[in-house]
């Protein structure tokens, strides 16, 4: 990071026009250049620090920093969950819950069962986590009945989405709502009074809709959905259990911060502790690959230099997606340390909409600006905390409020967000299709939440 005694000395229009002219040399050398988006990545994250002024000494702490937390986070996930759904792949488990999926909802309807489904995994665990594990299921499903994977992937990530950005006890939205003096149960109820009718439209109806304007096969980056599986195939009933481990686990550590935050439990305690620790994503996930390489691997037969290589192997197809993710997270903290984010907020801060009306716009700007909708839901619930607690809002308003933050803070997801990179190579998109579809999808999510936060807040 920048040294604790430097101090932006550009003005909020130069410091704009930098973060606009880094995007677009960014779509220029991935689109039209062809550069991998592993190299224009770090190249324009460098040329920006350079560019807003960020002292030479510091520019390359900046870009491990960004580059490393992204990864602390992100590596962990997918190369967990990876090895999960590699297990559960490979044992035809998928296959199982795919043909279970068909025969119960019917072919046309898979894609909202899938959507559902992920709804439901989705209030406790997080987007990227909760994508990771149900990419297995998403493939086998898309190679069973044909047509293009995104008919069935993109209604999953916007389940997940809108989980993510409107529903505690996710942290966004707890944080949130811990800054602006909101009922967290009241930010629950009618988060999802927002997220269910918003998936509905911007995640089942444009996914299926995306899903047959841009045909796209089956990616391998799990292993080959039409092998042949061994005989003895898994249950249903044990590869829910399996799937459903790292979501309990995960429910445990959030709901115990959602106690914590309403003063129910003492954080200082060892319980609190260890559960937290027990439940943690990256926790989570590794007792369920541990309990999957058993359930589905040694008690099936299966030797343990077959179990290590099939493990070994979700990793390698996986590198990519992980290596470009944590730069897109470096391109983000480019964005950050050199103070555009700031500036952008400064500018908006005053102009004197209506708070809610306010919120939804900073938080979307400074979406926009730096890439992470956690750090703009939470930087905005703090940049309006004055004025909401001066408004003296009922507590429907003050939910509503927080839901409108929120609600900007998906918006507009392009190439300094993380979740852009992820959810582009899982399902095997270029760029200019990741725009059309994923960046389209979450400006979607984005306007319908916040049209349904603002009659909510009308209302209150």
């Amino acid at each position: 990071m920048p040294p604790e005694d430097w101090t932006q000395t550009l003005d909020a229009g130069p410091l704009l026009a930098i973060a606009a002219a880094a995007i677009a040399l960014l779509l220029l050398l991935i689109i039209k250049l062809r550069l991998h988006a592993f190299l224009a990545l770090i190249l324009v994250s460098l040329l920006t620090a350079f560019a807003a002024g960020v002292p030479p000494e510091a520019v390359v702490g900046v870009l491990q920093s960004g580059f490393g937390t992204t990864l602390g986070s992100v590596a962990l996930l997918v190369g967990l969950g990876a090895m999960l759904g590699r297990m559960v792949e490979s044992s035809g488990g998928a296959r199982v819950m795919a043909d279970s999926l068909v025969a119960r909802f019917g072919e046309r309807r898979a894609p909202f069962a899938l959507g559902v489904a992920s709804l439901l995994f989705g209030f406790p665990i997080f987007f990227d986590a909760g994508l990771v594990v149900m990419l297995p299921i998403v493939f086998a499903v898309a190679a069973r009945l044909g047509g293009s994977v995104l008919t069935y992937g993109l209604p999953v990530a916007g389940a997940f989405s809108v989980m993510h950005v409107f529903v505690p006890p996710h942290p966004g939205p707890v944080a949130a709502s811990e800054l602006l003096g909101a009922d967290t149960g009241m930010v629950i109820l009618l988060g999802l009074v927002v997220a269910l009718p918003t998936w509905y439209v911007c995640g089942y109806l444009f996914g299926t809709w995306a899903g047959r304007r841009w045909v796209l096969p089956v990616p391998p980056i799990l292993g080959d959905p039409e092998a042949e599986y061994p005989e003895n195939r898994p249950s249903l009933r044990t590869v829910v259990a399996i799937l459903l481990l790292p979501l309990v686990l995960i429910f445990v550590n959030t709901g115990l911060d959602l106690l914590r935050a309403q003063g129910v439990v003492d954080e200082g305690s060892t319980p609190y502790a260890v559960g937290r620790a027990l439940g943690s994503t990256p926790v989570a996930l590794l007792v369920a690959v541990l309990v999957a390489a058993w359930v589905l691997g040694r008690r099936r037969g299966r030797e343990g230099t077959v179990i290590e290589r099939l493990l070994d192997s979700a990793l390698g197809p996986v590198a990519s997606v992980i290596l470009i993710t944590g730069a897109g997270g470096m391109f983000g903290a480019v964005l950050r340390a050199s103070g555009i984010g700031d500036a952008l907020a400064e500018v908006l801060e005053d102009v004197g909409l209506p708070v809610v009306v306010a919120g939804f716009v900073i938080s979307t700007l400074l979406r926009i600006a730096q890439g992470s909708a956690t750090v703009a839901l939470i930087t905005t619930a703090g940049l309006i905390e004055p004025a909401v607690a001066a408004a003296d809002l009922g507590a429907v308003a003050a939910a509503s409020v927080v839901l409108a933050v929120a609600a900007g803070s998906v918006m507009t997801s392009h190439v300094n967000d993380s979740g852009f990179w992820l959810v582009g190579r899982f399902f095997d998109m270029d760029v200019r299709t990741t725009f059309k579809t994923w960046t389209v999808m979450e400006t979607l999510i984005g306007l319908m939440g916040f049209a349904i936060a603002g009659l909510l807040f009308v209302l209150g």
